[in-house]
């Protein structure tokens, strides 16, 4: 993930991590993805194509398309790892292609479940500024590529579940003593009937690796986009609230406060480290950093060692494919070197 979706913490930031909106958007003449041939594929991504690189948009020259079917394996897992793209894009990438800003803030996937996916990613809690970026873009190509609407419907899309606004609002939330404490279950329960989602860290199907959890808007049909936006506000809202009590209590207890030195000390000067007990280990330190255990490490640090780490992302990056063995010590060298900086421990908060 790039440098600058994280460089703008805000404070809530010990909690929500980054915010996401993405809106589904079809086009008029042609049929949903699922009905089109190849070839029609291929004019609906040339046409994509042309409306944003050879548009009069300010941010036109700053995208970069990437013809899916040319990417390795590597290359296409790491952008669900970073977060660019979804799961299902990759699955098969005939036909699809990508636009991507030079800062990974903004990426469109082309003939996904719909015809085009605006994703817009920015750092900490930052619903507002997101949603205006979002809309700015789907409002560029609405203009020349006239979206499929419907006046009582709204947006046309392929699944059901996204006609209205077709738009998701997410916010990437680390809840570790929500987890801890048992509590995600019923509030997972509470959530769907106020009209929001809570899933693992890459959304529909996923675990929650490392506590970190998807939280999003489920109804997109009888609603505005600002109703669900200030919705998902609110409830996150009430989740930080929740999480910091939580936290407040674990942090009390030593064999809380020793398994977040313990994950430290591991992280410090393993040679080897899994992703699965990366994710872990990274997990309980940030929960430190939340709790006031560690001073010098940052949220910034760590949140980049979660999305770095990652198995695809790490061989990208080396610029070859690596033995589990070889990704598992390249993976540790990567993390202590990122937190070789001294930190010092705020002895305060610890409980006798």
């Amino acid at each position: 993930m790039s440098e600058k979706k994280f460089d703008t913490l805000n404070d809530v930031s010990d909690v929500v991590i980054s915010t996401r909106i993405r809106f589904a958007r079809n086009l008029r003449e042609y049929p949903f993805p699922c009905r089109l041939s190849d070839e029609k594929k291929r004019k609906v991504a040339a046409v994509v194509k042309s409306a944003v690189l050879d548009g009069h948009s300010a941010i036109s020259s700053r995208f970069e398309y990437i013809q899916m079917s040319e990417l390795t394996q590597e290359e296409a897992v790491s952008l669900v790892e970073r977060h660019l793209v979804s799961p299902e894009f990759i699955s098969d990438r005939q036909g699809r292609g990508l636009l991507l800003l030079d800062d990974e803030s903004v990426s469109i996937m082309i003939n996904e479940e719909d015809h085009i996916r605006i994703q817009v990613i920015s750092a900490g809690m930052n619903l507002d500024g997101t949603y205006d970026l979002a809309d700015k873009i789907d409002t560029l190509l609405d203009e020349q590529l006239q979206f499929a609407f419907n006046d009582k419907l709204g947006y046309l899309t392929q699944c059901p579940t996204n006609i209205g606004t077709g738009m998701r609002a997410s916010l990437m939330l680390h809840l570790p003593a929500l987890k801890e404490s048992g509590a995600m279950g019923k509030i997972s329960s509470s959530l769907s009937k106020l009209g929001l989602v809570i899933r693992g860290m890459y959304g529909e199907g996923t675990e929650p690796k490392g506590a970190i959890y998807q939280l999003s808007n489920q109804v997109t049909l009888g609603i505005s986009e600002q109703e669900a936006i200030n919705n998902l506000r609110d409830i996150a809202n009430q989740l930080i609230t929740q999480e910091r009590a939580a936290r407040e209590t674990l942090s009390k207890n030593i064999t809380v406060q020793d398994r977040i030195y313990r994950s430290y000390g591991i992280l410090q000067y393993s040679k080897l480290l899994s992703n699965d007990e990366c994710m872990q280990l990274l997990s309980n330190v940030r929960f430190g950093v939340e709790a006031g255990f560690f001073q010098g490490i940052s949220f910034d640090r760590i949140n980049r060692l979660f999305i770095e780490a990652q198995p695809a992302t790490l061989m990208k990056n080396i610029g070859k494919k690596l033995t589990p063995q070889e990704r598992d010590r390249i993976r540790a060298e990567l993390v202590r070197s990122t937190l070789m900086q001294p930190q010092v421990p705020s002895s305060h908060r610890l409980e006798e």
